[in-house]
């Protein structure tokens, strides 16, 4: 029996920083509520979370696996290998940190672990950050004790009695900005009065985002409207160069924002594509906003999960494959209507779940049957 001031944990989550960020994030919303505790990761070796972890001041094992690929493939004949060798190695890690509970956020590692620790009597719990489920927390479902759910209606695909809607976990600096509007625009140099767009299309952007902005600059101009366009390091040039014509307009550009608080803070109105994790972050700034999902991901849940808030008045949906046509018109049509503005604020920030992290934490420590 875990003693109160002190437990151990295995968290396992990776593939992208959907799924490694909410990992790390429970990590930390145990640690805040019993700092004594002993963490350890389980991720897929040679996976972005094997670096992304050890940044975060944790420890990381990991697995020799990788996902299933929908055609025929040299990779494919290797994988059920990857699995026996996998769930052989999660039973290995598991048997020596003899951890108290086993936590899961999606991600090829994560199948083999929660499976490993559901068989060993181990509490198990797996976070779903999709409207639209990954196959390996599908298959987990029948196994764990609880799923934390980030939007309301999964009972189509978990067993309804283990679900907790508690929303994702989002990175506590995107609300720590303090500062004043204008302070936010003068750190990108930008000025009080115009209406401002920010534009991310993820950390490496979004390359039909990138070209739809890139079209419509001249358009974003004459109707005044500032822009603060994060490009990825791939269109970063070419961005550059094309708003040179707009210098001193309100047209920033840059690869990366680090600071997404400050640019949040300084936004009217955003463009986004539809992850979850950033979904999450836009209903918890409360900010008028254009998803434009990416096609280009497994069972197209970025659609879904905008479906989910287009259904509630709580965003607009411009699609990828029209988004050259549409995306700028739509933009221009929202600067332009302070009440529906208005409302998507009003409706997005209905689904936010700022403490979602520590939801979960407390989700996972009542699996234990002790008081934390």
């Amino acid at each position: 029996m875990p003693q109160p001031d002190h437990i151990r944990v295995i968290l396992s989550g990776g593939g992208t920083g959907g799924h490694i960020f909410p990992a790390i994030a429970i990590a930390n919303a145990i640690k805040a509520r019993i700092p004594g505790s002993e963490f350890l990761f389980v991720g897929a070796k040679g996976r972005m979370e094997m670096e992304k972890v050890p940044a975060a001041g944790y420890a990381i094992q990991g697995l020799w696996i990788s996902g299933f690929q929908r055609k025929l493939t040299l990779d494919n004949l290797s994988f059920p290998f990857k699995v026996v060798s996998s769930l052989v190695k999660a039973r290995s890690i598991i048997k020596n940190f003899r951890p108290d509970l086993v936590i899961g956020t999606g991600g090829y590692a994560s199948g083999p672990t929660l499976r490993a620790a559901a068989s060993m009597g181990i509490p198990t719990l797996i976070q779903e950050q999709n409207s639209f489920p990954g196959i390996t927390n599908k298959l987990l479902a029948k196994k764990v004790q609880r799923i934390c759910v980030a939007y309301e209606g999964m009972e189509k695909f978990f067993p309804a009695d283990k679900i907790k809607l508690t929303g994702n976990p989002i990175r506590q600096d995107i609300l720590s900005f303090t500062g004043s509007k204008n302070e936010a625009l003068k750190a990108f140099g930008l000025k009080e009065g115009p209406a401002t767009l920010l534009v991310v299309g993820g950390s490496l952007g979004a390359r039909t985002i990138n070209q739809s902005i890139l079209k419509g600059l001249e358009e974003l101009s004459i109707n005044k409207l500032q822009v603060l366009w994060q490009t990825g390091k791939s269109f970063a040039e070419t961005a550059a160069e094309a708003v040179k014509p707009y210098t001193g307009k309100g047209i920033v550009t840059m690869p990366f924002i680090s600071r997404m608080d400050q640019a949040y803070a300084a936004a009217d109105i955003v463009i986004s594509r539809s992850g979850a994790i950033a979904i999450s972050e836009l209903c918890a700034v409360g900010k008028p906003v254009i998803l434009v999902p990416s096609p280009n991901v497994t069972e197209d849940h970025q659609t879904k999960n905008t479906l989910a808030l287009t259904a509630k008045n709580a965003a607009i949906m411009v699609k990828d494959a029209e988004a050259s046509q549409k995306l700028v018109e739509e933009v221009i049509k929202l600067a332009g209507d302070i009440t529906l503005q208005e409302e998507l604020k009003t409706n997005i920030m209905k689904l936010a779940h700022p403490d979602a992290a520590a939801d979960i934490a407390e989700e996972a420590l009542g699996l234990l049957g002790k008081q934390y």
